[in-house]
């Protein structure tokens, strides 16, 4: 009968809901080492599981972290083990204090106005499973071979345990799993189970590297002739305002500098989660040697108008930090010509691909970079936090990627 179609749709639903509920409230059956820092937990283990996903997952990296963290941000840490203590995955989360303000942009009077002062005073707390610093999936490591979809359950319950374990430095309310690539989506559906909610964010823009490119001119040499013509001129401007393009060596002798001129970027973001400290981009260089390039435009005079950094990560150069003169940028294409430098330093580091990160879509694509959407999937338990959650969803809306092809 057609009058209890609604019904039976309605106690279907019920029952799911139920069914999700115990889910939530029961354990997966794994096992779990929780940590405060990665060199507590055992090394082989995460290095065996981490060691093949990504450099922003390695005890390396993650060391710099924890000694240059944004004072806002703390490292925690998992390993998820199945039967016979076999170690399945690694989680690598960040628990970060949040106000409304930081969903603000600096230079938005009216949205500021907005929000009462004594709430944007108040501080909440979240659990990232990722890297609020980077992009792309560096919050879990798998096993090869390992069902992803049985463990999404299991990676959910370690963030529930560190959780209630960092009860003492003050309640967390919202968790984000965040940037979970298209190839793994179906896997971590399974996090709807638990409250998650799915939200698509701006993409990855994405470089395909031609072997055939074994320099940057071999690049240059591939755009047909509007593309090129248009990268000649811009370093034509830069060379033409006296301004010169050079690797930078001595990272650490000019921490303050690049630190300024990364805060002139930052200050002008969407979203300001978390703010870097002079002391990170130096000690990342001091870990990773060559396989972390920073190049500079200065002036004439020897001063830096900008700098970008590019960290290899396997066979995919990460276009990294960026900072650059905004008032200079103003009359020359500073931003324009570092992306080029990436480029540049993508090719000598000898990868098949360049990150270029979620922002300034348009100068990307043109490039030659396409997008790759990543979506992260967030849980907040009170509605007292709607309004930061309001902010993160705001701030997270994103554009589509320009279509362009400036190959030949």
């Amino acid at each position: 009968m057609p009058a209890l179609k609604p019904l039976k749709k309605l106690v279907g639903k019920a029952h799911d809901l139920r069914e999700a509920h115990r889910a939530r409230h029961r354990p997966t059956g794994f096992g779990f080492a929780l940590s405060d820092s990665v060199d507590y937990l055992n090394a082989a283990h995460w290095d065996a599981l981490a060691a093949p996903a990504s450099v922003f997952l390695g005890r390396p990296y993650l060391r710099v972290l924890e000694q240059a963290a944004p004072e806002n941000l703390r490292g925690r840490y998992a390993i998820i083990y199945g039967a016979g203590a076999r170690p399945l995955a690694a989680v690598a989360a960040q628990s970060v204090s949040l106000s409304v303000s930081r969903v603000q942009k600096k230079d938005d009077p009216r949205r500021a106005r907005a929000v009462a002062a004594p709430l944007r005073r108040i501080e909440e707390r979240m659990l990232v499973c990722g890297n609020l610093l980077s992009w792309g999936q560096h919050g879990v490591a798998f096993a090869a071979g390992a069902d992803r979809r049985e463990l999404w359950p299991a990676v959910a319950e370690a963030l529930y345990r560190l959780r209630r374990a960092d009860r003492l430095s003050g309640d967390t309310d919202l968790v984000m799993v965040k940037d979970i690539p298209d190839a793994e989506a179906a896997d971590a559906d399974a996090l709807a189970r638990y409250s998650y909610r799915p939200l698509e964010t701006d993409p990855d823009m994405v470089l395909e590297l031609s072997p055939k490119w074994r320099t940057y001119e071999d690049y240059l040499a591939s755009l047909n002739s509007k593309y090129r013509k248009t990268s000649r001129q811009i370093d034509k401007e830069v060379t033409a305002a006296g301004c010169r393009v050079e690797t930078l060596e001595d990272i650490a002798g000019h921490a303050s500098e690049l630190h300024a001129l990364y805060l002139q970027v930052h200050e002008h973001a969407r979203l300001r989660l978390v703010t870097l400290r002079p002391e990170f981009i130096p000690a990342l260089a001091h870990t990773f040697g060559d396989t972390l390039r920073c190049t500079v435009v200065r002036r004439g005079d020897g001063e830096l108008l900008g700098f970008v950094t590019t960290l290899k990560d396997g066979e995919t150069a990460v276009g990294y930090y960026i900072g650059f003169d905004r008032a200079t940028n103003a009359e020359v294409p500073l931003y324009f010509r570092l992306l080029q430098a990436v480029v540049d330093d993508a090719i000598k580091l000898d990868c098949r691909r360049l990150s270029l990160g979620r922002t300034a879509l348009e100068p990307k694509a043109r490039l030659g970079a396409r997008p790759a959407p990543l979506r992260v999937w967030i849980r907040h338990r009170i509605p007292a936090l709607n309004v930061l959650v309001r902010g993160l969803l705001h701030a997270a809306h994103h554009d589509e990627a320009p279509e362009r092809n400036p190959f030949k």
